[in-house]
């Protein structure tokens, strides 16, 4: 496994302790601040196939090697997309991408890709062969559509959603019924975790992994705000549940590549003024308000980190 820290802002600086146990298992480092402030939130792709050459040509070849990536804030998961199509570039097998995150991460974006768009990217790849999103609870699934969700994913098959908790989310469109869902009465009714229970969940989420081959991307804000420090709404999963379930899927699969966001660091936001009026305007109606105590951002952040670095260290090995 070769463990990559790719600094594009500083969350991980923000825990010493952190980084040092990293450097002791051997990471490499990646550093580039200033193109972090322009992707971050949003970016063209022209930017962003740069930022992926630029990771590749200074970072050691990773073969055939599963590469784990610890990435800073949630409002990068679009880099997600670039280290995703790596990992199947190295090893071209069907893949199902598994997906923590309290937000589905759907919708269309038009002219470049969204921390809140790039599962649409996943799901172009040709070798993904289906994405499963676990945790969700935030106000996405409330009318998804008016807020510009992807959702023929779902009808498709190609994509399936378990909440943590959610209500049915009314929708306009028909979608028929999924594997994670039903729809009834204008409204997608779905399959959460708390409905199915944590243990039965495990069982009902092994079976729908279809492949030898897994790839894993964990937002921490998946998990509640006593197990992570984030710069976005949090779900209510706690950090036990979540490693229980990374570990029952290394058991039974081949993790071909991860990466772990979600920690929080102060927004920071590049580019022309329009852009970053933009950027800010988006996070001021999107992010909490409340900027957290640096000694909670350091300590509960960098105890989540030590604790998904073994569990994926152990089955990625």
């Amino acid at each position: 496994m070769q463990l990559l820290l790719l600094h594009l802002d500083d969350a991980l600086e923000l825990q010493p302790d952190f980084v040092r146990a990293c450097k002791f298992a051997g990471a490499c480092q990646y550093v580039d601040k200033a193109t972090g402030t322009a992707v971050r939130l949003w970016s063209k792709q022209k930017a962003l196939a740069e930022l992926s050459r630029n990771i590749v040509r200074n970072t050691p070849a990773v073969g055939k090697d599963p590469q784990l990536c610890f990435m800073g804030s949630g409002d990068f998961h679009h880099i997600t997309a670039l280290l995703l199509d790596g990992a199947l570039e190295r090893q071209s097998i069907a893949t199902t991408l598994i997906h923590f995150d309290n937000h589905p991460d759907w919708v269309t974006f038009n002219g470049g890709m969204h921390c809140g768009s790039w599962v649409n990217s996943a799901l172009a790849n040709r070798n993904i062969q289906k994405v499963i999103t676990i945790g969700v609870c935030s106000h996405d699934l409330r009318s998804p559509e008016r807020k510009g969700a992807n959702l023929h994913w779902l009808g498709e098959g190609k994509l399936e959603l378990y909440p943590y908790e959610h209500p049915p989310s009314r929708v306009l469109a028909e979608y028929g019924s999924g594997a994670s869902y039903r729809q009834e009465k204008g409204a997608l009714h779905w399959k959460s975790i708390s409905e199915i229970g944590e243990e039965n969940f495990i069982d009902r989420m092994l079976s729908r992994i279809r492949t030898e081959a897994v790839y894993l991307t964990i937002d921490k804000d998946v998990l509640a705000a006593d197990d992570a420090v984030t710069n976005w709404d949090q779900g209510r999963m706690r950090l036990p549940y979540l490693l229980a379930l990374i570990s029952e899927i290394g058991n039974r699969h081949r993790i071909i590549g991860a990466d772990v966001i979600g920690d929080y660091s102060a927004p920071n936001y590049g580019g022309n003024f329009q852009t970053r009026i933009l950027k800010r305007a988006e996070i001021f109606i999107d992010q909490p308000h409340i900027r957290p105590k640096a000694e909670a951002v350091r300590n509960i952040n960098s105890a989540a980190n030590h604790a998904l670095l073994e569990v994926l260290a152990e089955y990625m090995a």
